[in-house]
Order: C-alpha cells, then sequence, then structure tokens
C-alpha cells in the first residue's frame, strides 16, 4: 500500500522535473541564438560601416584628383580663362561635398586631415600658395591623410 501512494509521486515528480530541465533547456538555446544572431549583426553593421566609409574615401579621392587636375591646369593670369574658372569651382563644390559626406561617415579620427586636405587643394587652386609647387604643397596634407584613411579601413 504504501509503494502505491508513492509511486504516482515519483511519477508526477519526475514529469515535473523533466518539463523543467527541458523549459531550462530551451531558455538556454534560445538566449544562445539569440547572442550569436547579436554577433552577427555586429559583424554586419560593421561590415556594412566601413564599405560606407571605403565609399566615402573613394568618392573623395576621385574629388581630390578632379581639383588636383584644376589646380595644374590654371591659367596664369587670373580671371583669363572662363572655362577654367567654371571648371575649378564645380570641382572645389564637389570636394567640399565629398569631404563633408566623409567626415560625416569616416571615423572620427579622418576628419583633422580630410579637412586639411581639402584646405590645401582649395589654396592650391586658387594659388594661395605663392610660388611653391602644387605637389609640393599638397604632399604632407595627402599622406597624412592616406596613412590615416589606411589606418581608420584597417580598424574594422
Amino acid at each position: 500500500m504504501a509503494t502505491e501512494v508513492w509511486a504516482p509521486l515519483f511519477s508526477l515528480a519526475g514529469v515535473l522535473l523533466g518539463g523543467g530541465l527541458t523549459a531550462l533547456s530551451q531558455r538556454a538555446t534560445q538566449r544562445s541564438a539569440e547572442r550569436l544572431e547579436e554577433r552577427r549583426q555586429a559583424v554586419a553593421d560593421r561590415e556594412a560601416r566601413r564599405a560606407e566609409q571605403l565609399q566615402a574615401i573613394k568618392d573623395f579621392l576621385a574629388c581630390v584628383q578632379e581639383a588636383e587636375g584644376v589646380a595644374y591646369r590654371r591659367p596664369e593670369e587670373w580671371g583669363e580663362d572662363e572655362a577654367w574658372l567654371g571648371a575649378a569651382s564645380a570641382a572645389m563644390g564637389r570636394l567640399w561635398i565629398a569631404e563633408r559626406h566623409l567626415v560625416l561617415v569616416g571615423h572620427a579620427g579622418l576628419h583633422d586631415p580630410v579637412r586639411a586636405y581639402a584646405r590645401a587643394l582649395n589654396q592650391a587652386v586658387w594659388r594661395e600658395i605663392g610660388d611653391v609647387e602644387v605637389n609640393e604643397h599638397l604632399e604632407e596634407h595627402k599622406t597624412l591623410f592616406m596613412d590615416t584613411a589606411r589606418a581608420s579601413l584597417a580598424a574594422f
């Protein structure tokens, strides 16, 4: 008779214990899957930010090349070439937009070098550099920007 009373209780305890362990196991599996998804999403976000920054750097460099070309083609006498003036204004407008975009999406360490490089290009285009050659005036700024851009991309 004593075993008849305890048998259903043992059975009930076994069912409760098994159900509890199953619930704990499912919760642990769910949390593990959630953490894995969060890590995957963080990696995807970093990759997207890196791609966006890389594109902004490429766009800035394309505008830099255009502005350098304009600086080298500047006529000796100011204001004599309306076509050059229009091309210079348009190129510098695109450069300033690309510079601001890169500052917006780029790593904070890029902000000062990109601004300095854009200012140096502006000075070269409008001949605010005296007798200094364009490439000589730009070299330090270009090197700093390229080194910083490379480091910021490697940090991702």
